[in-house]
């Protein structure tokens, strides 16, 4: 069983007012829960949050969504470092790979290294073929 930390939505139409609530994360959005942490009031901003017990169940595994999570460091209950899930996939799809660098047996003529980095044109087949 999985327990998340999320916002439970009550209030009227066009009146929205939030509970802060953990739940098994199959429950209904607004359907049961296992125990209310606080509340909070988009329209006033007002933010009410018993910080030990969502500690608590941070601690004994429950993951906040993140909304919730936004919530939580505003209050203090965790710090302000942790990202959400979502931000950190970004982040690693964001991030290009570094670059393999192949490794070259050395070359001992600093002609033939020039010649093997440049695209051999007519005049340098000729030059070649000359040489020899």
């Amino acid at each position: 069983m999985a327990v998340k930390i999320r916002l439970k939505r009550l209030g009227s139409k066009k009146n929205p007012f939030y509970r802060l609530v953990v739940a098994d994360e199959r429950a209904p959005r607004d359907g049961r829960f296992i125990e209310q942490l606080g509340y909070y009031n988009p329209l006033t901003k007002e933010l009410k949050l018993d910080n030990d017990k969502a500690k608590e169940w941070i601690g004994n595994g429950a993951q906040p969504t993140d909304t919730a999570r936004a919530l939580l460091k505003k209050s203090g209950a965790i710090e302000q470092d942790a990202q959400p899930k979502k931000q950190l996939a970004k982040k690693a799809k964001t991030e290009k790979p570094e670059a393999v660098v192949e490794e070259t047996a050395p070359v001992e003529d600093a002609a033939e290294a020039v010649a093997a980095e440049e695209p051999k044109t007519e005049e340098t087949v000729a030059a070649e073929e000359e040489a020899k």
